[in-house]
């Protein structure tokens, strides 16, 4: 395909307003607070505690994927059987590894939303926390974060620019775009 017969749909007023405007990077500041206090606090407290982060690491992780695959059986399961496959034969094995990249991923998306630090990044794993916790039929605040972090990662170039993405983004560069740093 020729460069002539690429055709650029160009966003809605109201898309590059709320995602690529930084008149509007105050209200992604107050999100990002809020999505990045839910994980830092969700992290820290399974940090704090053996059964997820020290002497008995896995004990609370087999708890609650005990309960996730109870829940596969029914004429309408909450937890699909492929990912109770999953559970089953990959994580309940390793539940003490599993148990340790939830809590430090959870207090890393926390960190680094609250920073505005690779907030797009972030916002994405932390929605696919949120989403593995959904496949195991876990409701609680997850699907509003995950929607929330829908939000934060269409708004990656203005969410952070109350934040460190301000700084270290125009240094690293993107994808498409090289940094400062990688000019010289």
């Amino acid at each position: 395909m020729s460069k002539n017969n690429v055709i650029e749909i160009p966003e809605p007023k109201l898309a590059r307003f709320l995602f690529a405007n930084t008149r509007f990077a105050w209200f992604w500041l107050v999100v990002r607070l809020y999505v990045g206090w839910q994980w830092l606090h969700a992290g820290w407290e399974k940090l704090h505690s053996a059964a997820w982060a020290g002497s008995a690491a896995g004990t609370a992780l087999k708890g609650f994927l005990t309960g996730a695959l109870q829940k596969t059986v029914g004429a309408n399961p909450d937890v699909a059987s492929w990912y109770a496959n999953f559970l089953a034969h990959a994580v309940v094995p390793h539940a003490w590894l599993f148990s340790y990249i939830i809590t430090f991923g959870e207090l890393l998306v926390g960190i680094a939303i609250i920073l505005g630090a690779f907030t797009g990044i972030a916002a994405f794993f932390g929605a696919f926390m949120n989403l593995n916790y959904l496949f195991a039929g876990t409701l609680s605040i997850n699907p509003l974060l995950l929607l929330i972090e829908l939000f934060l990662i269409l708004a990656w170039r203005t969410a952070g620019w109350w934040g460190l993405d301000r700084y270290v983004l125009p240094e690293l560069g993107t994808p498409w775009q090289e940094g400062k740093i990688f000019k010289k």
